[in-house]
């Protein structure tokens, strides 16, 4: 096997995350009984000593009330707190939680999904011949909830996983699901590929999810969803119940991360030790039915773009207001969330070709994809004294720092990063994420500009904010 290792060194830390070009394969159903019955056995063999147990245990504090009679309603509603009887104490209390990981380096290097390690104050990580290693997180990314963590082997090489090619599957393939549901060490399940490119399932930020009824179960969270050559063509991250995504009991509908956007994740936290993910700077909505007809798609698919920001790659590239992003390096583009998938999954530094529809021509343009700049600095500023900002955090809204917050580009200009609970700027309603446009009539194109106009008020204070494409004006007695 060539692992991640081995193609790290190949590249020079600089990993090529995409899939080598390979013959079309030919698929077959199966064609009598005999084909059937054949065993998934040989596969199982080969890759599930690289899937592996991971148990956390973390310590919260909780409170407690000191008389314990209070926690009867009864007794609450006659005495209450006369006597000083309700008040609580803080207790500790120790959370275990179990999950599942992959190998990808010989040398002792897992993914697994990041909601598996967080918060974790331990990480134990059980191989399948039982043997145990505490684990180091090398880093997680929480908006493609993907985590990475670290052993030491003292030199030992572990079994390991290849990255497979997540686009070539095809609804129908037959997959395995390995991991550890319910705590039941190594366990397979098989089934097929339901659907691909789901994209509403509200499990991470970056949703682009291969749907598979291979049984998954609490437990079974970033182990791994192997094909029929025993890759890594997913991440198991969630199930769908009555109870919706992630909540327990399967009824035949998983969720796992495909291994393009694992791999470049997991390549991002190694060399970086944090989530770096490409810029393209420019932002979008999915193309419906009723433009898809008046543009003469034959079906609804693609991203229409309504900004492109100043000197980012799109700009360089030519994009403008109103193209249709048809697909990226060959594979279509669906919608606006399978844009910033597939952009996502293309490392800083390289190259994006677009087929971009633009008034009824196609077009070739090529982005250079760049690290998002901190342009301007952002500035991160503490609001206080008596404005209606005060307890507020703001800060210039950087290419960064939207990339890092989740927030909407735009065209920058300062915005609320951060709220203190109780402070004179949430009682009146600000919100993070809240772009601060005006103030007395002023444009705030800055942090230092926006702290002049509050400070320098006389009377009282207009203030003007975006929020969700709205325009929204509050107007504050001095």
């Amino acid at each position: 096997m060539t692992g991640l290792r081995a193609w790290m060194a190949a590249a020079g830390m600089v990993l090529t995350l995409t899939a080598p070009a390979m013959a079309q394969e030919v698929k077959v159903p199966p064609e009598s009984r005999a084909q059937i019955q054949q065993s998934f056995a040989p596969v199982v063999k080969a890759v599930a000593p690289a899937v592996v147990n991971i148990y956390t245990r973390k310590t919260v504090t909780v409170r407690q009330r000191v008389n314990p009679l209070l926690d009867d309603p009864f007794f609450r509603q006659f005495f209450g707190d006369q006597f000083g009887l309700n008040q609580s104490v803080p207790r500790e209390r120790v959370e275990r939680a179990l999950g599942s990981g992959v190998i990808i380096d010989p040398d002792g290097v897992i993914v697994t999904n990041n909601h598996v390690i967080d918060g974790a104050d331990e990480i134990t990580v059980v191989l399948s011949d039982r043997r145990e290693y505490p684990a180091t997180v090398v880093g997680r990314d929480p908006k493609t909830d993907i985590g990475v963590l670290r052993i030491d082997t003292h030199g030992r090489k572990l079994e390991y996983l290849e990255f497979g090619d997540a686009d070539s599957l095809e609804v129908g393939d037959l997959v395995l699901a390995i991991g550890n549901p319910f705590g039941l060490n190594q366990t397979v399940t098989s089934g097929i590929v339901s659907a691909l490119a789901r994209t509403s399932v509200g499990v991470a930020d970056y949703g682009f999810f291969i749907q598979t009824d291979a049984a998954i179960n609490p437990g079974n969270s970033g182990g791994a969803l192997v094909d029929m050559h025993g890759r890594l063509v997913g991440l198991n991250s969630a199930i769908y119940s009555r109870g919706g995504p992630s909540a327990a009991g399967s009824i035949g509908i998983g969720f796992a991360i495909p291994s393009a956007m694992v791999r470049a994740v997991a390549h991002s936290l190694l060399v970086h030790g944090r989530p770096v993910r490409s810029w393209f700077g420019a932002s979008g909505e999915t193309v419906s039915a009723e433009m898809a007809d008046s543009l003469g798609l034959d079906h609804p698919f693609g991203a229409i773009i309504s900004d492109v920001y100043a000197n980012s790659p799109a700009a360089h590239a030519g994009l403008e207001p109103g193209d249709i992003v048809l697909d990226i390096d060959g594979r279509e583009v669906a919608d606006v969330a399978g844009l910033r998938y597939r952009l996502a999954t293309i490392p800083v530094g390289s190259d994006a070709k677009l087929t971009v529809l633009r008034r009824g021509s196609h077009l070739s343009l090529t982005a250079k994809l760049i690290e998002p700049p901190e342009t301007p600095p952002r500035n991160l500023t503490r609001v206080g004294g008596r404005t209606p900002l005060s307890g507020a955090e703001i800060g210039n809204l950087s290419p960064a720092l939207a990339e890092e917050t989740g927030m909407p580009l735009g065209t920058g200009g300062v915005v609320i990063t951060r709220l203190e609970r109780g402070s004179v700027a949430a009682r009146l309603g600000f919100r993070p994420g809240d772009r601060i446009d005006v103030i007395n009539g002023h444009k705030v194109d800055v942090v230092r500009t926006a702290m002049k106009l509050l400070k320098g008020a006389q009377g009282g204070w207009r203030v003007e904010i975006l929020r969700d494409g709205e325009r929204l004006a509050m107007s504050v007695d001095g």
